[in-house]
């Protein structure tokens, strides 16, 4: 999720931007950009479809996913061979000269509200494992999550994100922890026969399973708006494709086995985050410790693309930058105070809104089977339809079709089902 902005968060990204990365390098930056905190929440997708269900949910989202981020490239591609433009840098620039001004506002809407959703997910997130440490101290979970909120506030007054990119580091370091850790618990239920096989279902009876593995799945391959950033970072474009097809392959693996494990060790007692089904003992406890801090200091990056969006609109009022600006640039003192109050207010709302999500799998896979999906397919079928029409070959333009009219029936149905619940 998130758009050209979160190419400041992403260390290799960050030194390689103007197309010198190496393969290794853009390899690194695609898992960067793709796996987060959501691959904790596919075991209880798994749980909800059955394994089966879940491994082709997954399947289906990881190549839907790689084959429209494809689509974003040809299109650019297709522009630049026009020479009318300058060369196209990020999605809303795509949808601009794909649709206009509609086109700009549209795709960066839905990413607004793709990385609010982002940000209430993290605090969701963190507040229930931190509940999960705590437990038996009379805390709920949106206890936690308003504690949250004046640290929140201080790290948003921070302007240099790359201060806190080691945080995101160990953020990912904590969730590789937490994969070992689960990993090995359903290795020992194996060896001491603690389940089996035959008692996990494979499909079940839940309607909405396999759209709900799909949601959760479109979540967790986030980072689709840095597509065009992270093909132009890479020095040999021509083998973007070839890295994209090999980095897919090994990730959408890798969640489909994650995924299975989980379910495999926990079945019905599978929690919608993985490390709240852990034993209570340290190394548990300092995964998820781990986790809730790195996570609570990379959480100003998730947001930073919010307030850069809403910063940007209140300085295109004509009486604000009178007020707020010095020569139309400059900031001053009211301006100053102005986007601090901006950013505090927001985390507040993101608190208030994640104080009201009934646990972070449902919502996760609310926002990856509505607003995450019209990011990754709906708009760039319909980008691809624009710019290329009658060119296409009849199979190109019935996938694009598909995945236009899938991505919006996808959309409508996962909103459906957070509404009536499984």
């Amino acid at each position: 999720m998130g758009d050209e902005l979160k190419s400041s968060t992403i260390p290799l990204l960050e030194s390689s931007s103007t197309g010198t990365a190496s393969k290794i390098q853009t390899l690194g930056n695609i898992i960067v950009s793709v796996v987060g905190t959501g691959i904790l929440g596919l075991p209880f997708a798994f749980r909800i479809a059955g394994w089966l269900a879940g491994s082709l949910g997954v399947l289906a989202a990881g190549t839907a996913t790689y084959y429209c981020m494809l689509l974003l490239v040809q299109c650019k591609e297709k522009l630049a061979s026009q020479e009318l433009t300058p060369e196209t840098e990020t999605y809303g620039d795509l949808g601009y000269k794909c649709m206009g001004s509609t086109g700009r506002y549209l795709t960066e809407f839905l990413i607004f509200i793709a990385q609010c959703g982002g940000a209430v997910a993290y605090l969701v997130f963190i507040g229930q494992n931190l509940s999960s440490v705590f437990k038996g101290h009379g805390l709920s979970l949106s206890s936690f999550i308003f504690l949250l909120v004046p640290i929140e506030i201080a790290l948003s007054w921070i302007h240099s994100l790359s201060s806190l990119a080691p945080f995101s580091i160990f953020a990912d370091i904590c969730n590789v922890l937490a994969m070992a850790v689960v990993v090995k618990e359903d290795l020992d239920k194996v060896i001491s026969g603690g389940f089996r096989f035959g008692d996990r279902k494979a499909i079940t009876s839940s309607i909405g399973g396999l759209p709900f593995a799909a949601g959760m799945a479109v979540f967790c391959f986030e980072g689709f708006g840095m597509t065009l950033s992270l093909e132009a970072s890479m020095k040999e474009r021509g083998g973007f494709a070839s890295l994209l097809a090999k980095a897919f392959s090994g990730i959408t693996l890798l969640y489909v086995l994650f995924g299975f494990s989980g379910y495999m060790a926990y079945g019905d007692e599978t929690k919608d985050i993985i490390t709240l089904n852990l034993p209570n003992n340290w190394s548990t406890i300092a995964v998820q410790v781990g986790l809730c801090l790195g996570l609570a200091f990379t959480f100003p990056i998730m947001a930073h693309p919010i307030h850069e969006i809403v910063e940007g609109k209140l300085r295109n009022s004509e009486w604000l930058r009178k007020v707020c600006y010095k020569d139309g640039e400059n900031p001053t003192f009211v301006g100053k105070f102005g986007t601090y109050l901006s950013r505090a207010i927001l985390i507040v709302v993101l608190a208030l809104l994640a104080s009201f999500v009934p646990g972070f799998g449902e919502f996760a896979s609310l926002v990856g089977s509505t607003v995450c999906a019209l990011i990754s397919f709906v708009l760039p079928a319909a980008f691809h339809l624009k710019l290329f029409g009658s060119s296409l070959r009849f199979w190109e333009k019935a996938l694009d079709y598909i995945f236009l009219i899938g991505g919006f029936l996808f959309a409508a149905h996962g909103t459906y089902n957070s509404i009536v619940g499984f």
